[in-house]
């Protein structure tokens, strides 16, 4: 009884191997994306660290409310977007960002409120960054994880780091047919 347990497990094992090679045999061709520029584990560190310190930078300056602000940085580039209530905090937030060491440039993408927005507006915000989010996870020719949305009034805002033009324009599209969604800021850009 001893010896049938051992070969049970491999014959399972060994179907398990053949479906899962069958499925994959059956997938339609993917298409071949143009590799974005490399970038070492060194760099992304780096990025990764620049992006923290300007994220805290903006947290500990009263005059920002960085919670309303996203960061995405690229060799040294640092992309602020999001929305805030007067061009001071703009000001406020450009110079905190060149502060930080590391930072190479910064790009603003941060956009103006306007009047307050309602708890309701809020709520169908929330709603139209996830639809937008969910489009691009879906598309398969979209490196969606470097790509932030921010909505605010039905104002979807693009920001971050894509391999071509191609992906810029398809995040624009899918995210210009969002339900909910009356407009597009599309601040994305190719990765150098």
């Amino acid at each position: 009884m001893t010896q049938r347990k051992p070969t049970f497990i491999l014959a399972s094992s060994l179907i398990g191997l053949a479906a899962l090679t069958l499925a994959a045999c059956n997938k339609p061709p993917v298409m071949v994306q143009e590799p974005a520029p490399s970038i070492t584990l060194g760099t992304q560190v780096d990025d990764a660290v620049i992006t923290s310190g300007v994220k805290s930078a903006l947290l500990g300056d009263e005059a920002i409310k960085s919670f309303d602000l996203q960061v995405e940085t690229r060799k040294g580039t640092v992309q602020l977007s999001g929305f805030v209530d007067n061009q001071a905090q703009i000001d406020q937030a450009i110079a905190v960002t060149r502060s930080v060491a590391g930072v190479t440039e910064v790009e603003n993408g941060v956009t103006l409120k306007g009047t307050p927005s309602t708890v309701g507006t809020k709520i169908d915000d929330a709603s139209v960054t996830g639809r937008v989010k969910t489009a691009l996870l879906a598309d398969p020719d979209i490196k969606s994880f470097d790509i932030s949305v921010v909505t605010f009034k039905g104002e979807v805002q693009l920001t971050g780091f894509v391999n071509n033009q191609g992906q810029i324009d398809q995040a624009s599209k899918l995210a210009g047919v969002a339900e909910g969604a009356t407009s597009v800021k599309n601040e994305l850009m190719v990765k150098q």
